[in-house]
């Protein structure tokens, strides 16, 4: 009987030790969309969460595959990022099939104002997004945006953190800010403020950066380059003297390579989202797309590309 008594008071000892004041809280479980929005919450949640990312970087955001291994993850997070204005409803199946109750969702796209909302939309339009375009991302300012409304949000499920989480977006906000100066005064020397996209995932970098997107290789978002339409893009390079096509790394370079050869742009293929979802890689990229575009890191006349 005393051995047994010992042994209870033993084992209450040490679930007290491990629950009691001192005892380490368990890290919030943060699932995002893409890995912009996970390096964002890395960078604001520090050490008190564990973040993962969906989509690949290299994938094309519109079309990712829902799979049972997204919803068993997701079935243990504590908050999931969603892009939102539309790009990411795939999200909601995965959401909805993790089966996770206490799972809370943020709408990340929702304090970002959004560029090129249409009057209209009607099937000769393409893909394009009612809400506005959605790739908001890639402007530095919506990403010190999208730091205050996580930190928002970290805060009502961890009370105790909730100062540390507001103090780091505050300082994520002056590393945006920084990052945007240090792309802007990379770009400054340019040839031209004039670029070629091959999809509109760009709009909100060339806005930050105030650069002047005059044509896009796809006639309408989502329809593949046509011998016409890039007849009329050669015209408008040789006019406007062109000199960049900046496209994402997974469309074809068919129609960027034709381009190069007829007007001798240069073609920069990179991912618009950063490697990883840790703290940091997030500004790190889109730094990196200012650099790649300023033509710093690569050699007279050779294509830029960077694969995740």
């Amino acid at each position: 009987m005393r051995t047994s008594l010992q042994a209870w008071v033993a084992f209450t000892a040490v679930l007290g030790l491990a629950t009691g004041p001192g005892a380490a809280a368990a890290k919030l479980r943060v699932a995002a969309s893409i890995t912009d929005l996970a390096s964002i919450a890395s960078s604001v949640g520090g050490d008190q969460v564990e973040v993962f990312a969906i989509a690949r970087p290299n994938t094309d955001v519109h079309r990712v595959e829902v799979l049972p291994s997204y919803m068993v993850r997701v079935a243990k997070a504590d908050l999931y990022l969603k892009v939102g204005l539309g790009l990411d409803q795939w999200a909601d199946g995965i959401i909805d099939g993790s089966r996770n109750a206490k799972l809370q969702v943020l709408d990340c796209g929702r304090g970002i104002t959004p560029l090129e909302k249409p009057t209209q939309v009607n099937a000769s339009m393409g893909d394009v997004h009612p809400l506005g375009n959605p790739h908001y991302w890639l402007d530095p300012r919506n990403g010190a945006i999208v730091a205050q409304e996580i930190a928002g949000e970290l805060g009502r499920l961890d009370p105790a953190h909730a100062d540390a989480y507001a103090a780091r977006a505050e300082t994520f906000a002056k590393e945006a800010a920084a990052c945007r100066t240090r792309g802007q005064q990379m770009l400054a020397n340019l040839p031209a403020r004039t670029l070629f996209t091959y999809h509109a995932s760009w709009v909100y970098f060339t806005h930050a950066f105030g650069l002047d997107i005059v044509g896009t290789a796809e006639p309408v978002p989502g329809i593949p380059p046509t011998a016409k339409h890039l007849a009329a893009l050669v015209r408008i390079a040789k006019e406007r003297k062109v000199p960049l096509l900046l496209q994402e790394t997974y469309f074809s370079d068919d129609a960027g390579k034709f381009l190069a050869r007829q007007t001798g742009l240069r073609m920069v293929k990179v991912a618009p989202s950063c490697e990883s979802p840790q703290a940091g890689s997030y500004l790190a990229h889109i730094e990196q797309v200012a650099r790649l575009l300023s033509g710093a890191s690569v050699a007279p006349g050779a294509e830029a590309e960077v694969k995740p």
